[in-house]
């Protein structure tokens, strides 16, 4: 018969990998301890400022520097059923459009805490990981809680992960709806479509930073509640966290 392979690891690669997983059991309780709480309370103090509780949508409209024309007299009817080109009256053009900056201030606060979260869940699942014990037979209700943790941090990450391909399509349907206005400057619908979009994105964004602050909130409080199944799946004498 053929001897199994024993995998082989140097003392050094060994050392390294514990150094990093006792640092990372260090950041998983900091997170805990610390940081969640205080990430909640900004949460929930950003939720309560004036820019996220507007009112009147009206207010969020952006200026779009984009001429209107005149309507048309009789000559330009005219013209218009003309065969030659260059006797047709042009759409007067417009200048450099700016973004909606009160939308943009928003965005520049609420992508760092997109950021943040997605950090945090990866460091979360993966403290997770690395306190599941060797598979054995029997005694792993610990470990199915583990599971069914990383099941829902996963299902939040991907959640998340849909919050910036939100954002990106927010500009990508703003700006076809900026340069429809400004090609077709006698169709007021398209200025009206701009305007929408900045007001379905001002309603996007405050769901975002509730989902934020629920998501940490769900986070700490499942933890805490099963921190000894998470920590000691086995329940053995010795936490496996440290």
């Amino acid at each position: 018969m053929s001897k199994s392979s024993v995998m082989k690891i140097s003392r050094a690669s060994a050392e390294k990998v514990d150094n990093f997983r006792q640092s990372l059991y260090h950041r998983a309780e900091k997170l805990f301890s610390d940081r969640i709480p205080i990430k909640i309370g900004q949460l929930d103090s950003l939720l309560k400022e004036d820019a996220l509780n507007i009112a009147d949508m009206s207010s969020l409209h952006a200026p779009l520097d984009i001429p209107i024309p005149d309507p048309p007299t009789p000559e330009d009817e005219e013209m218009e059923t003309d065969k030659n080109d260059d006797k047709k009256k042009k759409a007067p053009k417009c200048g450099f459009i700016k973004g909606n900056e009160m939308i943009l201030k928003l965005l520049d606060r609420v992508k760092p805490e997109i950021v943040a979260l997605r950090e945090t869940i990866i460091t979360v699942a993966c403290w997770i990981q690395h306190l599941i014990p060797k598979i054995e037979d029997g005694n792993d209700f610990g470990v199915a809680i583990q599971e069914k943790i990383l099941e829902r941090i996963a299902a939040v990450k991907t959640k998340v992960d849909g919050f910036q391909t939100n954002i990106n399509k927010y500009f990508l349907e703003r700006g076809d709806a900026v340069a429809k206005a400004s090609k077709d400057t006698h169709v007021m619908d398209y200025r009206s479509l701009v305007h929408f979009k900045d007001e379905a994105i001002y309603s996007e964004i405050r769901v975002i930073i509730l989902d934020i602050r629920g998501f940490y909130t769900e986070l700490y409080d499942i933890i805490c509640k099963n921190q000894e199944k998470v920590t000691n799946p086995k329940g053995e004498e010795k936490s496996s966290m440290y």
